[in-house]
């Protein structure tokens, strides 16, 4: 075989371009020989062990030594001295930041390279995006993001053509679509299971078609797909950065230490042994890692010697061209046996309910100064406002945010923090009450704390609906209910739970919410006055504090006027219960919170491994504190549940809502038993599932899922549970011939189907071990007040036909992904409106509607 390598741009066809950039650059090898394509990268996470900036800078060099700001100026060097030198890179939120810095001079270079060809962008996201815990939103707002800087700067040269996911911790096929209709001809990965990487290496399947749709028709969604045989990085032996513990090669024949043929033969050897795997005479070698080339000379000397002493190799192999086709997805993930990467999919619950909430900001952001944009007359200068330097700041954070090592929850604490301090910033009132100064946004809605309201007899609440359809919601505003106050307008006053005082502790003096049915227009507002005043009559409104305390021993029914009837079984946890209602069939009935406890094994931050496939009660006594809400009539009626002191659940039923909201409480996960703990609420019922279940791919088109089953290759279940965890973005159900549950979360989570006719979804974790994958810290988060970290969430759960059920978990997953922002103000309130003129229909669906710098208006529909 004729070895031919030569530093080679990730090219995949031979397409024409008028340019000297893209295919027309690429070398094409030689048709009768292995064609070696050495590829010079550096993988720069945004924010791991150290912050974004520590990374950026080179600070902080006692966790690691690592600056960008110097692999990307010795690169950018070392490629204005030698023609023949090629360079890939992928994180533009670094890239930004450093072309900012540089003189005009050095711009004018680097737009050089990129149009002759050699300083190629590839990927092109504002970092390289998490395929587990992100929503295709902000995926799609992330890419958009770093796409369109390479387009403003460099020009059709700075195109990407091939998406580079060579760190995440498994694949999803919807991102495989979404890089397919973004146009991109392939996609090349590092990680994959073990066993399916040995399949596949025996199979010479290392490079396929991948159907990344059910749906689009083909190959609309169709992408070739290339995984890296050594991951990302080079052979064994061939290392040559500043850090590398590698021989360099030293080719003067006079010394004694002369290694150039042991190396020759190594890399022949390396390449041999490569090409065994796949079906083409052309094969990748990754030159490169993490945050490599910080001196680009060492790595680009010793290529340009390998290169020139390995092309003198000959041999001969023949090859052919036949693509498998992939429909399924990468997940989850292992890399040895009882090392499943699924711990991940729930790893800094708090972090990853911030983000989804953030996206929702930025949307209302976008389409809000895109409204005021239009009613200016498209004359406002949009790069100069205060409301677009904040929301551009926002948009920068929120793409860092989706990184494989940030909303995945895999950083270090102290990045961690750093990720959310960048989240937080004074967008919202910033942008949304632009021109109306006295409105107000409350942050801590969600366990009942707000000043304005809790403080004021007289406000108003602005309710913003961010869908293009019209929707009726329930709000809950927290407020001071003094028994000798009544509220007007208002319908119903619930008591603060023990789980919400548990969670705020001492701070705020709201004893109860409002709650009220908002009827919102699309894409507006609608505002409701509230005034609380004396009254000399006993309020009918009132409720009994904490609700109705009930006998454990007892089952509790709260129904509504359309016949939905819950049965929470508190303590009967032997077997499965269920109770039948008049329209669907059957229904979930019991609802608890167990746990995991982990002991001596490789559990962390990305791994889970539970140390018995049988969990524990959150309670220590196996028993259950119950009370209930009910009442003529009511709004809402709730149940309370109380495991333990760090573990609670409130499920609610909503006048004329079909589904069941369930918000669970859970932490301070106490950990002075030494043992770690993984949370996991469980629903079971008496659908016969048969061990299949299904979970969405990043908020979008749904994969069906198989106990202890690979849909193409054989698996060896090491772990009975973890090796059944699956990444659940939006929504998982269960289903039989007739029957569909769902449950939907206001976040990413781990999921499973671990029984016939039960889920199972992790909600917390904290743990005192480490998983040896690079964090080198326990995952035992604290919170502000110094004990574990309390996080909370929401299940929706829906009951419904098998084929009205994909209706209906669709628009309540839109409605839960894009809920109504709350704001208050005085006592006068604006007046309704639509900045609509006609609504879209249910099954069409607003994704962006933004405004450019440049003062063009993006617009996203959706199906």
């Amino acid at each position: 075989m004729v070895l031919f390598i030569f530093v080679a741009l990730l090219i995949l066809s031979t397409a024409s371009c008028e340019l000297s950039c893209g295919y027309h650059s690429c070398n094409q090898g030689e048709a009768d020989k292995l064609n070696v394509h050495i590829v010079p990268h550096t993988h720069d996470d945004v924010g791991w062990l150290k912050t974004v900036d520590q990374y950026y800078y080179g600070a902080n060099s006692s966790i690691a030594w690592a600056g960008v700001q110097y692999i990307l100026d010795t690169v950018v060097q070392q490629l204005s001295v030698d023609p023949t030198r090629r360079f890939i890179y992928v994180e533009v939120a670094f890239f930004s930041r450093w072309w900012r810095e540089q003189n005009t001079e050095v711009q004018q270079e680097v737009k050089r390279l990129v149009q002759e060809g050699r300083l190629e962008f590839i990927l092109g996201g504002w970092s390289m995006n998490d395929e587990a815990a992100t929503h295709y939103n902000a995926i799609i707002d992330q890419m958009t993001l770093g796409l369109r800087f390479l387009n403003d700067t460099f020009g059709p040269c700075a195109r990407p053509r091939v998406a580079w996911q060579i760190d995440p911790f498994g694949h999803s096929r919807e991102q495989a679509s979404l890089f397919a209709q973004m146009g991109f001809d392939g996609l090349f990965f590092g990680r994959l299971d073990y066993q399916d990487k040995e399949t596949r290496e025996m199979k010479l399947k290392m490079e396929e078609i991948w159907r990344g749709s059910q749906s689009l028709h083909h190959p609309e969604a169709d992408l070739f797909t290339g995984l890296n045989e050594n991951g990302y990085n080079p052979p064994a032996g061939f290392c040559f950065d500043a850090y590398c513990k590698d021989d360099p090669i030293m080719d003067d024949p006079t010394l004694e230490d002369n290694n150039v043929k042991q190396k020759v033969d190594d890399f022949i050897s390396a390449a041999h042994k490569q090409a065994k795997h796949f079906r083409t005479n052309h094969i990748m070698m990754t030159m490169g890692s993490d945050f490599q080339y910080s001196n680009a000379k060492a790595w680009f000397k010793n290529l340009d010697k390998l290169m020139k002493y390995v092309n003198s190799a000959v041999r001969y192999k023949n090859c052919f061209f036949l693509w498998s086709v992939k429909s399924d997805d990468f997940f989850p993930y292992a890399d040895a046996p009882h090392q499943f990467w699924t711990g991940y999919f729930t790893s800094r619950p708090g972090l990853k309910g911030y983000v989804r909430e953030s996206n929702k900001y930025l949307q209302v952001c976008n389409q809000l100064e895109t409204v005021a944009h239009l009613r200016s007359g498209m004359k406002s200068n949009l790069r100069t406002s205060k409301s677009n330097v904040l929301r551009e700041y926002l948009r920068a954070a929120m793409g860092v945010a989706q990184h494989h090592d940030a909303v995945s929850g895999t950083s270090k604490q102290h990045v961690a923090n750093d990720y959310a301090k960048r989240l937080y910033i004074d967008v919202i009132s910033s942008v949304i009450t632009e021109g109306s100064s006295n409105l107000t946004f409350c942050d801590y809605m969600n366990i009942t704390l707000c000043d304005f309201t809790q403080n004021s007899n007289r406000f108003t609440a602005v309710v913003y609906n961010p869908l293009a359809r019209a929707v009726s919601k329930y709000i809950r505003i927290p407020v001071d209910c003094t028994p000798s106050y009544i509220f007007v307008v208002i319908e119903l006053l619930v008591p603060v739970s023990e789980a919400t005082e548990s969670v705020r502790r001492n701070r705020g003096n709201a004893n109860c919410e409002l709650v009220f049915l908002a009827k919102l227009p699309a894409l507006g507002y609608n505002s409701f006055s509230i005034e609380k005043y004396k009254s000399s009559a006993t309020n009918k409104r009132l409720f009994t504090p904490k609700g109705k305390v009930v006998n454990p021993s007892d089952d509790i029914t709260i129904s509504n006027e359309s016949s939905i009837v819950i049965v929470v079984i508190t303590n009967k946890t032997s077997q499965s219960y269920i109770t039948h209602f008049l329209l669907f069939g059957y229904f979930l009935s019991s609802i608890y919170f167990e746990r995991y406890i982990i002991f001596k094994s490789p559990t962390g931050a990305y791994i889970f491994r539970p140390n018995s496939s049988t969990p524990f009660h959150c309670s220590n006594d196996g028993k259950v504190k119950l009370s209930v809400l009910t009442g003529s009539n009511p709004l809402v009626q709730e149940v309370y549940q109380k495991f333990s002191d760090w573990a609670y659940q409130v499920v609610r039923l909503y006048k004329g809502i079909k589904h069941i909201e369930v918000e669970w409480t859970v932490g301070p996960i106490p950990v002075k038993d030494q043992w770690g703990k993984e949370v996991i609420s469980r629903y079971e019922t008496n659908i016969d599932s048969n061990g299949y279940f299904y979970t969405d791919a990043n908020g979008r088109e749904v994969l069906e899922r198989k106990k202890n089953y690979r849909p193409t290759w054989k698996l060896n279940q090491t772990e009975p549970v973890a090796g059944n965890y699956y990444p659940v973005n939006s929504r998982i159900y269960i289903r039989d011939a007739h029957v569909q549950l769902t449950v939907l979360t206001d976040r990413s989570q781990g999921g499973s189907s671990l029984s016939s006719g039960a889920l199972e979804l992790m909600v917390h974790r904290r743990l005192l071990g480490e998983d040896s994958k690079g964090v080198a810290e326990p995952l035992n988060e604290t919170g502000q007040f110094g004990d574990g970290l309390i996080t909370r969430g929401k299940h929706w759960l829906l009951l419904d036909t098998v084929t009205s059920s994909a209706k209906q978990h669709r628009l309540l997953g839109e409605e839960a992904f894009m809920s109504p922002l709350v704001m208050f103000g005085g006592a006068t309130p604006p007046a309704l409106q639509s900045f609509i003129v006609n609504p879209l229909p249910p099954n069409i669906h607003l994704l962006t509607l933004a405004t450019t710098n440049s003062g063009e208006l993006l617009v996203r529909l959706e199906h």
